[in-house]
């Protein structure tokens, strides 16, 4: 562990009930009163020098957990170990069961450091040039309509032109994305650790309707065609309305999301098939 980063942080959603609980829990169970902190999901007023001094966070909650925290300390290179109490929890790695027996191991170091790829979303005027939104996801940038109608997207990759889907909208995704919002669109899933990104339409109608996987040094302009209203959502966190004129520019982020894994890269398979409902179907069950 860094000299340099002692603190161990643990954060919490107020909507995921028994969260507090499990962290007091830990905290007593494995003797971090003097050497932890803790705080909400939606506190923004976590001193830098704090963050700066912590080694790793624990989250309790669900991947909308992981999304938050991740959005704060990703530009502090603060790797997370994800306690799931959600409904899915991908990126989670312990459970509430085996987090105090597991814990330890990745207080001493014994665990790798999984990195994954973010994206950076711009929103410009086309007329002007004039930025108006950067954001960042672990996710998935969408446009999409404010209403339930088709919009006319058209998707442009390092300048040249790709198609107009007339869908319900345009999913960009990232691997960790990949099994969200996308996958629910058709999209395939990602190895999380991989250099991609993927363009996949939502409910594409009379048009290309499979997605695109392409390299994340790729830039993805998405521009709305037309005069139909329709919005920018950014993992869900960030969700603004964009102009007629606005073009949408999407490339990788400067950010990584880190998080501690004591399993191997190969665990996220099972974890997949699990969490997908489908690891105990066989070939023998009955019809």
């Amino acid at each position: 562990m860094d000299e340099h980063r002692q603190l161990i942080g643990f954060m919490q959603s107020r909507k995921v009930s028994g969260a507090p609980e499990v962290i007091r829990s830990l905290i007593d169970t494995l003797d971090l009163r003097d050497r932890s902190w803790v705080a909400h999901v939606d506190d923004e007023d976590i001193p830098p020098d704090t963050l700066q001094s912590t080694a790793f966070i624990v989250t309790a909650g669900g991947d909308g957990t992981i999304l938050r925290v991740n959005r704060l300390v990703s530009p502090y290179s603060i790797p997370i170990v994800g306690i799931n109490m959600g409904r899915v929890g991908f990126m989670a790695e312990l459970t509430v069961e085996n987090a105090a027996e597991r814990l330890p191991q990745y207080l001493k170091g014994d665990v790798r450091t999984e990195q994954r790829l973010m994206l950076q979303a711009e929103v410009t005027a086309q007329a002007n040039g004039e930025t108006r939104i950067v954001d960042h996801a672990l996710n998935e940038a969408i446009v999409r309509g404010t209403l339930p109608r088709l919009l006319d997207v058209e998707v442009t990759i390092d300048g040249v032109r790709l198609a107009t889907y007339r869908a319900d909208g345009v999913i960009v995704s990232t691997p960790t994305g990949s099994t969200g919002y996308a996958l629910s669109a058709g999209g395939p899933v990602l190895q999380p650790e991989s250099k991609v990104l993927l363009v996949q339409p939502l409910a594409a109608h009379i048009s290309l309707q499979t997605g695109l996987v392409v390299p994340d040094n790729c830039t993805v302009e998405l521009a709305v065609v037309g005069s139909r209203e329709a919005l920018i959502s950014v993992d869900n966190l960030t969700n603004a309305t964009l102009h007629p004129d606005d073009k949408v520019v999407i490339r990788k982020s400067p950010h990584i999301a880190s998080f501690l894994r004591a399993d191997p890269p190969s665990a996220f398979y099972s974890t997949l098939t699990q969490r997908l409902g489908v690891s105990h179907r066989t070939s023998h069950d009955e019809q």
